[in-house]
């Protein structure tokens, strides 16, 4: 019996708890412009909401990771899922911008807990083989919660703007209880007992070596990817309820749209496609398309256009996502946490600079930001094939 199959109840359970995480995230997507304009926030200010969450994601991601490795993935899951909750209880309930960002950390914090440990998690319970398909499964429960999230919270604002943050704590909270309750612990103590030999330099140190690695170029392939993918995300809500007037209804159709797709490939074909293309095609492919259709959306006017653009720029960044971090499990089989932490750090890293710029450009031009994001990917295109080509070349050597 393979692995997958014999952990596939601890699979789903994880599915499920992230669910119901991501769910709470995608809350409150559709009502932040709204929310922002109430708070007479500007774009920049946006900006530097978002980046103040990567900015502690990307302080703790390497901590949270080396925790898994030597106290279990169990605990750091629920101790993310814990903060998340609070984090946007604490979002919903305050008006002053300082407690904002106080919140936004909160919630950095979170994720830096939640996510590595969760791919590290999956990549316990996978063989290499099955990993593409474990990580589709779980890429997939992310989409599939940002589908539903979008449309309560949508539904939700009607009956106050904060509604939805007090919504997307209840999420995270219940994820905690069930986690805390029902999964169970992946990483055996002997083998945590192991990996508390491994690394534990300061992040500064850690990023500082991490250009000795032989997946470096992998890593600034994840930051430059997240930078774009950032430029694009953080401004999306603004830039449709600026230039076309959508409501917060308008906003949860077309992200709920645009995310289908990618939860039906994710649980479906992702697996087949990576073992059939591999990683590499499959990131550049997603690289490039993302690139072509963030910058056509600068052209496009009618709402149909613009469900159609948005709907494939959301299937390649929900192909690109599970790619990189299946690319990135398999480099050093013995420190799964170590490297989920370092994909993270580095997507971080991007996740930091993106939304700064992005919402910098914005308040010059609501179109700015686009132009950016394309520009960005396509260089991160130009990288992913440079990576390719070097993998080919010392294989034929």
């Amino acid at each position: 019996m393979n692995l997958l199959l014999r952990n596939r109840g601890a699979l789903l359970l994880l599915m499920i708890n992230v669910f119901l995480v991501f769910t709470g995230i995608g809350l409150v997507v559709p009502i932040m412009p709204t929310y922002m304009t109430e708070l007479n926030i500007s774009g920049s200010i946006v900006g530097l909401l978002v980046a103040a969450f990567s900015f502690t994601q990307l302080i703790f991601s390497p901590m949270a990771g080396r925790l898994s490795d030597s106290m279990g993935r169990k605990k750091i899951i629920v101790l993310g899922m814990v903060i998340f909750a609070v984090s946007e209880w604490l979002f919903g309930a305050v008006s002053d911008t300082y407690l904002l960002f106080i919140a936004r950390m909160l919630g950095g914090i979170g994720a830096a807990c939640i996510m590595p440990t969760v791919m590290a998690y999956t990549a316990d319970v996978t063989s290499s083989e099955e990993r593409a398909k474990g990580m589709g499964f779980i890429t997939a429960a992310i989409t599939t919660g940002f589908i539903i999230g979008p449309g309560i919270g949508g539904i939700l604002a009607e009956y106050g703007i904060r509604v939805p943050f007090y919504a997307a704590a209840i999420a995270g909270a219940v994820a905690a209880v069930i986690t805390a309750l029902i999964l169970p612990e992946s990483l055996p103590a002997s083998k945590r007992n192991k990996s508390k030999t491994v690394e534990k330099q300061k992040l500064s140190v850690q990023l500082m070596k991490s250009y000795r690695e032989p997946y470096f170029l992998s890593l600034i392939i994840v930051f430059v990817s997240a930078f774009g993918l950032a430029n694009y995300e953080t401004v999306f809500g603004l830039f449709v309820d600026h230039k076309f007037g959508f409501t917060p209804k308008d906003i949860a159709y077309i992200i709920t749209f645009g995310s289908i797709s990618g939860a039906v490939v994710q649980a479906t074909i992702f697996g087949w496609i990576l073992n059939r293309f591999g990683e590499k095609n499959v990131i550049s492919f997603s690289i490039i398309i993302a690139s072509l259709f963030i910058f056509l959306t600068l052209f496009v006017h009618k709402y149909w256009m613009i469900v159609v653009v948005t709907f494939i720029v959301f299937l390649a960044m929900d192909v690109l996502r599970p790619a990189i971090s299946t690319q990135m499990s398999k480099v050093a089989p013995e420190q799964q946490g170590y490297v989920a932490g370092l994909n993270s750090a580095f997507t971080s890293l991007g996740n930091i600079a993106g939304p700064i710029v992005a919402g910098f450009l914005f308040d010059i031009d609501i179109n700015y930001p686009y132009l950016s994001a394309a520009i960005v990917l396509m260089l991160c295109f130009v990288l992913s094939m440079r990576a390719r080509n070097s993998q080919v070349s010392e294989s034929i050597s």
